[in-house]
């Protein structure tokens, strides 16, 4: 193959890869991927709940939270009995559609934290990551009933800080292993292409439900990965019958 066509094809499969790998400020933080999780809990799921060990588990997941087309999402999801995770965002998403997130508990979704205004927690002083985390878990507990044990951090920037702070508010820190960068691009078939490219036994997929590519790609996504044989779950069914450790940092 001439050099020139090789170093194209390379120069591609890197960005594929860039896709899915989310930045972690401080490279010498360990993860805990699902599996792993899994294996050191001891008993069983629940009865009646997908046991992930011996089923193709993917957990789809949506970050800043709703948006003006989160209910036409979940209306499909619902149809499809597709669960998935939530982070909602509290300013301007979680203010504005409290409703929807109700929406998000009462039909057997996860509800998580996203931060109240998605700065990068990386670059914020202790206080400030815990009134970012802390107002957006007192607000969702109000509208849910429940209160968070998972949170994102933005762009998965993450430091010793935010992972203290994360522990003491008992918030989980789950990333990710496919993502198709939606914010970038409306093009919801090279959202689907993206996703199904990278999805993965055990995976964690994010997309957003605010940009207009989105939604409109995820039957597509969910249509396929129920044609590989995968089961949706959400990211704490996924971890079962282990409990999401406060300040433990998940990915695939």
């Amino acid at each position: 193959m001439p050099a020139t066509r090789r170093n194209v094809r390379l120069a591609a499969a890197a960005a594929l890869a860039a896709l899915a790998v989310p930045v972690l400020a401080g490279c010498g933080m360990e993860t805990t991927a699902p599996a792993t999780a899994r294996g050191d809990a001891k008993g069983e799921p629940a009865p009646g709940t997908t046991d992930c060990e011996k089923v193709k588990c993917i957990a789809l997941t949506f970050d800043s939270s709703p948006g003006k087309k989160t209910p036409q999402l979940l209306d499909y999801l619902k149809k499809e009995k597709v669960p998935a995770t939530f982070f909602v965002m509290g300013r301007n998403h979680l203010t504005k559609w409290p409703e929807v997130v109700k929406r998000f508990a009462d039909e057997g979704h996860e509800v998580a934290n996203h931060t109240w205004t998605h700065p990068r927690l990386d670059k914020l002083k202790k206080d400030e990551i815990r009134e970012e985390l802390s107002r957006t878990n007192v607000e969702l507990e109000k509208i849910t009933g429940r209160k968070p044990t998972l949170m994102r951090p933005p762009q998965g920037r993450i430091n010793d800080d935010v992972t203290a702070v994360s522990k003491e508010l008992g918030l989980a820190q789950i990333l990710w292993n496919a993502t198709a960068k939606d914010y970038s691009t409306n093009d919801s078939a090279l959202i689907e292409s993206r996703i199904l490219k990278q999805a993965k036994k055990d995976g964690i997929i994010l997309l957003h439900d605010i940009y207009d590519g989105t939604v409109p790609a995820v039957p597509g996504i969910v249509a396929e990965l129920k044609k590989r044989g995968y089961t949706f779950v959400t990211v704490s069914q996924l971890l079962a019958p282990a409990k999401a450790n406060p300040g433990e940092i998940y990915r695939p």
